[in-house]
């Protein structure tokens, strides 16, 4: 087997805040996705599917969920003597003092474990978007334009485009990329409709320079500080152009979209077709037994798995292994982690509920109709909700309440800590 020639490093450690409750124990990268996996396992399988199999995962926020589930990477395949895939989390040592400062800073802090294995090039990721991509075919492409640097785009409606990096690309490549011939990053007004995806390829010897010289400053990012430094002085930046589904999903509005386009008998994000890997080790997945559906079971447009026990009524729904749905209650567009317990005769509806809750008889929660611009109804983890309660249109609850607490009402856009 040759060795390979290409490093990934996954910025997977942040924690983002328009995701609330979800991120409040564990980082975006680890927020269960899809009915069975993680956010993290679209890039995992990217690269497993792309050939790339030394794999760097840089965590801080509350590593421990992201760690369980990565475990020893067999899950992608990812062990032999050129497959691995490390976690580094930030350390305190005799030098370095400081934990990540930024996506810049926690790669540089790792410099030492990229020069071991001197790769050929090296990719850097995001391990919070939700898309199916051939890294070789953007490798390919820096590699022929002789690239100093190459960044994945995606077009996004202009009046959106503010939110993220955006790039001005020449035409010399048509569809393929371009030159990118300016950067902004989060303009306040967005002169173009290509957004970084953040999936960067760098030469070696660039990104050594372009870290050392960013430590310099008191700002550590690669869009808003080190692709622009990299264009002023007047290196060969690329941008490859990728025209498939990009779910940012940063916010928890995005979020249940890019899980309810999993439904439907054409899905805009399709697992099987994506060949998307998970862990089914972690959380005992694949002990799970078969799904039990009641004499009343009505289930419609729905992803039901392994472990649940179905006695009401589920549309247009994901439900995780161990969610039980209890006669008479019905669940529409809402999205259940594992083991949640919805008691008889409850009505969800637009809900994003974390593991482990329990739903008491009758009660009600999220909006009566859902249609656009309805709000998402979020509960966090380990929470025992009385019977007969009910929560509003957007309502967010945090993790592990104490049943004392509760009111018999949440309002609409409530916020319950």
């Amino acid at each position: 087997m040759l060795k390979p020639t290409t490093l990934a490093m996954i910025l997977a450690g942040g924690r983002v805040d328009e995701l609330n409750v979800l991120t409040y124990y564990r980082p975006k990268s680890a927020v269960p996705f899809g009915g069975v996996g993680r956010v993290i396992d679209f890039s995992l399988s990217n690269l497993m599917n792309s050939g790339i199999e030394q794999v760097a995962i840089l965590s801080q926020y509350r590593s421990y969920s992201l760690i369980n589930h990565i475990g020893n990477g067999a899950a992608w395949d990812m062990i032999g003597r050129y497959r691995h895939i490390s976690v580094l989390p930030p350390f305190i040592g005799s030098e370095a003092t400081d934990w990540y400062r930024g996506p810049a800073d926690a790669i540089y802090k790792n410099l030492d474990y990229i020069q071991y294995y001197s790769p050929e090039e090296i990719l850097i990721l995001s391990g919070d978007h939700i898309y199916k991509m051939d890294y070789q075919e953007m490798i390919a492409y820096h590699t022929e334009k002789n690239a100093d640097v190459t960044v994945a785009f995606t077009r996004v409606p202009l009046a959106e485009a503010s939110r993220f990096g955006v790039g001005a690309l020449d035409e010399e490549d048509g569809d393929r990329g371009g030159r990118v011939v300016d950067y902004w990053e989060k303009p306040a007004k967005a002169q173009s409709e290509w957004a970084s995806m953040t999936i960067l390829c760098f030469k070696p010897e660039v990104l050594f320079y372009a870290l050392a010289e960013n430590q310099k400053g008191d700002s550590y990012h690669f869009g808003k500080d080190i692709i622009p430094m990299l264009l002023k002085q007047k290196y060969r930046i690329y941008g490859y152009k990728f025209s498939g589904y990009w779910g940012y999903t940063r916010t928890i509005d995005e979020y249940w979209q890019s899980n309810m386009d999993l439904l439907g008998p054409s899905p805009k994000v399709d697992l099987e077709k994506w060949v998307f890997r998970t862990n089914l080790d972690h959380r005992n997945i694949r002990d799970n037994e078969p799904v039990v559906m009641g004499n009343n079971a009505v289930v419609h447009n729905s992803l039901v798995y392994n472990g649940c026990k179905i006695g009401g009524t589920v549309r247009n729904s994901i439900l995780f292994p161990g969610v039980h749905v209890r006669k008479g209650a019905v669940v529409e567009n809402s999205i259940l982690f594992f083991s949640n317990i919805v008691g008889e005769n409850c009505r969800l509806n637009k809900v994003v509920a974390d593991v482990n809750n329990s739903f008491g008889m009758n009660a009600v929660v999220g909006p009566e109709v859902c249609g656009p611009g309805t709000g998402v109804t979020v509960i966090g983890w380990n929470n025992v909700i009385p019977d007969n309660t009910v929560i509003g249109e957007g309502a967010t609850i945090y993790p592990r309440l104490a049943g004392t607490i509760w009111p018999a009402q949440v309002k609409k856009g409530e916020v319950l800590r």
